[in-house]
């Protein structure tokens, strides 16, 4: 997770990429320009045919044999998700979404009236919202470490906050929807580790785009999606799971006959790997797609799409910050590939319509969303941009032009949107 991304263009390893050859197999750069990457990345011919390949083997021979027959495929996904955050396939448990891993992790720690999280302010929407059921049910008390004046978690503060608390779970999310902003997770891990404390990651929006390490970030569980910038299906993400936690014996509330056995009558055994965290049924074609993903994620080199795809982000915000009418948003010392500004003069729906009216995709945040960070910034709504490395500096600067072209014809131009 090395801070590569400061540049207004891609660096030497990125121009390494035949990104002519990337958008070849990638069918729907005929049709678009997706800056829509945080929300779905643009599936690459090899995941498609994973997908429709066992489709038609299930229609063939039947949903149960072709998942028999493709078994040795199946398993790929664990070792492929497992070389990609350098663990082992024991480790890893598919899940629906990143949300859904995010649920059966919290739901395997026996919370108590008074237990602390500890999070941060740029914590992701659903998780908020999860940790405030948890208050409702369980009396557990949230506790969010305050920011610092650049933007992001103040980590000397949140430190000092797990000394004094002592929390039950600490959680921090890589990369908001909201914005650009990176955290310093590997940071706040060293800390945990030094205090011995369980330590949740949300990487959804950094997997597929940054080198992902969960050694050296050092926490106990890491939940990601595969179709945001890791371009897998969607319905497809998984959980980390660590050593520690499975020693531990943490096992998802609503544990099945895939993740336990049952031993007798009124017994049952959780089995030993991170399956626990998984059930019984499997979308098998997604488990290949998402499997082919990784691959090709990883044939495509990490290291290469982590140096293009921020430098990218980074040439789009240069090219917005002094546009008339236009306030970019994203604040703190590093930032990721997800562009957020606000738009004077304009409605939401309609602003995000003149871009999809331009073929160009695009996301609205809104504050709820992120009730802490808009707040700050005094904005009820933003819209993203998020490239990818298959993307080109052209279609940045003709966004960045269209955008432009949209401030100046703003309906109620001179208004601001509060």
């Amino acid at each position: 997770m090395r801070d590569e991304n400061s540049a207004t263009g891609p660096g030497p390893e990125a121009l390494q990429l035949d990104v002519a050859a990337l958008r070849a197999v990638t069918p729907g750069c005929r049709n678009v320009i997706h800056f829509n990457n945080a929300g779905c990345g643009l599936l690459a011919s090899p995941v498609l045919d994973a997908m429709v390949g066992h489709l038609n083997l299930e229609a063939r021979m039947g949903g149960y044999e072709a998942s028999a027959a493709r078994a040795a495929e199946v398993r790929a996904f664990y070792t492929e998700i497992a070389a990609l955050i350098n663990t082992t396939p024991e480790n890893i448990a598919f899940a629906g979404s990143a949300t859904h891993a995010y649920a059966n992790a919290l739901s395997s720690i026996p919370f108590e009236a008074d237990d602390v999280i500890l999070t941060t302010r740029d914590d992701f929407v659903s998780n908020q919202i999860a940790f405030l059921s948890l208050r409702k049910r369980f009396g557990v008390r949230i506790v969010h470490a305050p920011d610092t004046v650049d933007g992001g978690v103040d980590v000397e503060a949140m430190a000092a906050l797990m000394r004094t608390h002592r929390p039950r779970l600490v959680s921090a999310t890589h990369v908001p929807t909201n914005s650009g902003l990176v955290s310093p997770i590997a940071e706040i891990g060293r800390h945990c580790r030094e205090l011995d404390l369980l330590y949740l990651v949300d990487a959804c929006q950094s997997v597929g785009q940054f080198v992902i390490d969960v050694e050296e970030i050092g926490c106990d569980l890491l939940t990601a999606t595969c179709r945001k910038f890791l371009r897998g299906p969607r319905g497809s993400g998984f959980l980390y799971v660590s050593d520690r936690v499975l020693r531990a014996g943490h096992e998802p509330l609503f544990i099945d006959m895939h993740g336990a056995r049952w031993t007798g009558p009124s017994t049952y055994e959780p089995v030993p790997t991170a399956a626990r965290f998984e059930e019984w049924e499997f979308p098998y074609a997604t488990v290949l797609g998402s499997a082919a993903a990784t691959r090709y994620a990883r044939e495509v080199g990490i290291e290469a799409i982590e140096r293009r795809t921020p430098a990218l982000a980074a040439r789009l915000r240069d090219r917005l910050e002094p546009v008339p009418g236009v306030r970019v948003l994203d604040r703190g010392p590093r930032l990721a590939a997800l562009v957020t500004f606000a738009v004077e003069g304009w409605q939401p729906q309609p602003f995000k319509e003149a871009m999809d009216a331009r073929s160009i995709n695009s996301a609205l945040s809104f504050r709820e969303f992120a009730q802490f960070d808009f707040g700050d910034k005094d904005v009820d709504w933003c819209l993203r941009l998020s490239p990818h490395y298959y993307n080109t500096e052209e279609e940045v600067d003709h966004v960045a032009a269209t955008v432009t072209d949209l401030a100046r014809q703003a309906p109620d131009r001179g208004r601001r949107r509060r």
